[in-house]
C-alpha cells in the first residue's frame, strides 16, 4: 500500500499509447474561447438517500453567490444535479426492491422538488444517468486516452462502498473498518483502468500554489501535503458492475463512479436541444469560476479532476471552495441518533427567510457549523423581526402619519453628508467586498450593522416628541426620509442573502422589488439603487404589514 490513498499498483500500456502530448486543432481550440458567464457549481449530489440539511446549506450558499452575481448584471450558469452510478446506489436499490434507475428517478426528482420549493435558482439541473452525459463522458475518456494518459494494472485493497475509494489508512486497514461509516471494509482485487495521475505532478503542485485556487486558506495546507506524498495513479474503472456507463474499448468495464461524476460539471453546460459535443463547453460558459464542495471531496476536485482536465485539453476552474461540515447541538446529526434536520421539516415550520439567514448569517463560510435552535430563534427574531422588521414598520407607520401615507420631504435627509448616507455607504462597500470574497457572515452582519445604526439614529431624533411641538415639520421629515432611505439601503443589500425578506420590504416602501434576486433591466438595477437619495419624497406609502414573523419554537425542530 502507498501512502496516498491508493494501492501500489501494477501497469501495463493499453493499446497504442502517444506519451507526446499534442496540441488540439485550430478548430478545436477556436471552440475554446469562453463566452463571458460566471459558472458555479454545487457537487452533484449522490443519490443513495434524499437530501440533508448539508445539501441545502451549500445549494443555498450558491444560490446566494449566483444572486449576487446575477444582480451585478453577471450572466450565470448556476449548477447543480444528482450523481447517479455507482456500486452504492446499486445496493441501495435492490434492498428496496428497485432498479437502480427507479431509484434515481425517485430520489433526484426530490432534489429537483426539494430546491424548487427553497427557490433555488439554478440554471440547470444534471442527471448522470442522461444519455446525453454518457456521450460527454466517453468523448472526454477517447481524448484522455489519446493522450496517453490511461493504463491498466490491478487493483488490490479494502474497499468502501460507502465512500466508494479504497481506503490506505493502516489502521482502517487492519480493522478492517471504514472509521467514517463504520461500516466493514470489502477486500478488492481486480483489473481496472487507472488514470496516470503521477504524469501531472509539478502541474497539480504549481496550481495549488495559485493564490486563491482553494479556499478559504486553512483547506490548501491539506492539499499540499496530500500532493507532496507523490501522486499515485488512480482508477478510473471497475468491472462486473453493470450500474455505470460503459468504457468504450474496454468491454465489462464501467467508469468509475468519480470519473463520470466530475464531468456532470461540463455536461451541464450544454443547452438542453444541442447535440452532446464535448468541443462546446467553452462557448457555453466553461471553465467554472468556482466550485462550492464540502470539505470531504476536497482532493477530487482540486487534484483529481484539475489532471483529467489538463489530460483533455481542457481549461481549469478558477477556485474551489471546501466547507465545513454542520453538527446539532454540538453533535455529529445521524439517523442511529434521530437528530438529523430535515430541510423539508425546516421549511415548514420555520420558513426560507429565517434558515437562509440563520445559515449564512451564523456559520462562517469555511468553517465547521452547530446548529443550535434556540440561537436559531434568537437570531431571526433579534435581527430580522425586531431590528430591521420593526424599524421598517414603525418609521413608515410614522411617515404615514404625519405626510399623507407618503414619504416625506426629503430636506437635509437628501444630502449624502448625512450620517445615515454615510453609513449606508460604508455598509454597501462592506457588503459587496465580504460577498466577493464569499464571506457571507460579514455581507450579513454589514446589513445589520446598518439597521442598528438607522434604529439608534431614530431613537436619537426621537422624532414623536419633535412632532408635539410647533415648527419642527420640516425637520422631522427630513430624518424620517433618512432613515427610510437608510432602510431602503438594507433591503437592497439583502437580496443575495434573504431575497423574500427583501422583496417584501420593497414593497412595502413603494419599490419595485427585485423579483427574489433577478436583476431588473438596465446595467444595474441593483447597483443603481445602491445611490443615496433613491427614495423619492411624495411616494405613496402601502400600509404597513409585518415583513418578518418571529420565531416561536417550542418543541425541537
Amino acid at each position: 500500500m502507498g501512502s496516498s490513498g491508493f494501492p501500489k499498483i501494477a501497469r501495463r500500456g493499453v493499446g497504442k499509447i502517444q506519451f507526446r502530448r499534442r496540441a488540439a486543432p485550430a478548430a478545436q481550440r477556436a471552440l475554446y474561447t469562453r463566452r463571458m458567464s460566471f459558472t458555479l457549481t454545487t457537487p452533484l449530489y449522490y443519490v443513495n438517500d434524499r437530501a440533508h440539511l448539508g445539501s441545502a446549506y451549500t445549494t443555498l450558499a450558491c444560490d446566494a453567490i449566483a444572486r449576487y452575481q446575477r444582480l451585478k448584471s453577471e450572466e450565470v450558469v448556476f449548477i447543480t444535479g444528482c450523481d447517479e452510478h455507482g456500486q452504492k446506489i446499486q445496493r441501495t436499490a435492490e434492498a428496496q426492491g428497485l432498479s437502480p434507475q427507479a431509484h434515481c428517478d425517485a430520489v433526484s426528482e426530490g432534489y429537483r422538488q426539494l430546491w424548487h420549493q427553497w427557490q433555488i435558482s439554478n440554471d440547470r439541473f444534471v442527471r448522470t444517468t442522461d444519455p446525453r452525459h454518457r456521450q460527454i463522458v466517453q468523448q472526454f475518456f477517447k481524448r484522455v486516452e489519446a493522450n496517453g494518459d490511461v493504463v491498466e494494472g490491478r487493483q488490490q485493497g479494502w474497499y468502501c462502498v460507502a465512500c466508494e475509494e479504497f481506503k490506505d489508512d493502516p489502521a482502517e486497514a487492519s480493522a478492517p473498518h471504514c472509521a467514517i461509516h463504520q461500516k466493514p471494509l470489502e477486500w478488492r482485487d481486480e483489473l481496472n483502468l487507472f488514470f496516470r495521475l503521477s504524469r501531472y505532478q509539478q502541474q497539480i503542485e504549481a496550481l495549488i500554489a495559485k493564490p486563491g485556487f482553494i479556499a478559504p486558506g486553512s483547506r490548501k495546507k491539506e492539499v499540499e501535503n496530500f500532493v507532496a506524498q507523490g501522486l499515485r495513479d488512480f482508477s478510473i474503472s471497475r468491472v462486473d458492475l453493470p450500474w455505470g456507463i460503459p468504457v468504450p474499448g474496454h468491454p465489462g468495464h464501467t467508469f468509475y463512479v468519480w470519473f463520470d461524476a466530475l464531468l456532470g460539471y461540463l455536461t451541464a453546460l450544454l443547452d438542453p436541444n444541442e447535440e452532446p459535443d464535448l468541443g462546446l463547453v467553452n462557448a457555453r460558459g466553461w471553465p467554472a469560476q468556482l466550485h462550492v464542495i464540502g470539505k470531504d471531496i476536497l482532493r477530487f476536485h482540486a487534484v483529481y479532476w484539475p489532471a483529467m482536465l489538463l489530460s483533455a485539453g481542457l481549461p481549469l476552474p478558477e477556485r474551489v471552495f471546501g466547507h465545513g461540515f454542520l453538527t446539532r447541538e454540538g453533535q455529529k446529526m445521524g439517523k442511529s441518533l434521530g437528530n438529523v434536520l430535515d430541510p423539508e421539516s425546516l421549511l415548514e415550520h420555520c420558513g426560507r427567510d429565517a434558515v437562509r439567514w440563520y445559515l449564512l448569517r451564523d456559520i462562517p463560510f469555511g468553517d465547521d457549523g452547530d446548529f443550535q435552535q434556540q440561537r436559531f430563534s434568537d437570531l431571526v427574531n433579534n435581527d430580522l423581526a425586531n431590528t430591521i422588521g420593526n424599524l421598517l414598520n414603525r418609521t413608515s407607520s410614522m411617515a404615514r402619519r404625519w405626510f399623507g401615507d407618503a414619504v416625506p420631504p426629503g430636506g437635509g435627509g437628501v444630502a449624502a453628508s448625512h450620517p445615515l448616507a454615510v453609513a449606508a455607504l460604508s455598509a454597501g462597500e462592506q457588503f459587496t467586498s465580504a460577498m466577493d470574497l464569499l464571506d457571507f457572515r460579514s455581507a450579513a452582519e454589514a446589513c445589520l450593522h446598518l439597521a442598528i445604526t438607522t434604529n439608534g439614529y431614530l431613537n436619537e431624533q426621537a422624532p414623536w416628541k419633535l412632532m408635539k411641538q410647533e415648527g419642527n415639520g420640516q425637520l422631522v421629515g427630513s430624518d424620517l426620509y433618512a432613515v427610510l432611505e437608510a432602510t431602503r439601503w438594507v433591503a437592497v443589500l439583502l437580496a443575495p442573502l434573504v431575497p423574500e425578506l427583501s422583496d417584501r420590504m420593497l414593497q412595502q416602501l413603494g419599490q419595485t422589488p427585485f423579483a427574489s434576486g433577478a436583476s431588473l433591466g438596465g446595467p444595474s438595477a441593483w447597483l443603481a439603487a445602491q445611490h443615496w437619495g433613491g427614495l423619492q419624497p411624495g411616494l405613496a406609502l402601502p400600509e404597513p404589514q409585518p415583513v418578518m414573523q418571529r420565531l416561536e419554537l417550542e418543541a425541537p425542530l
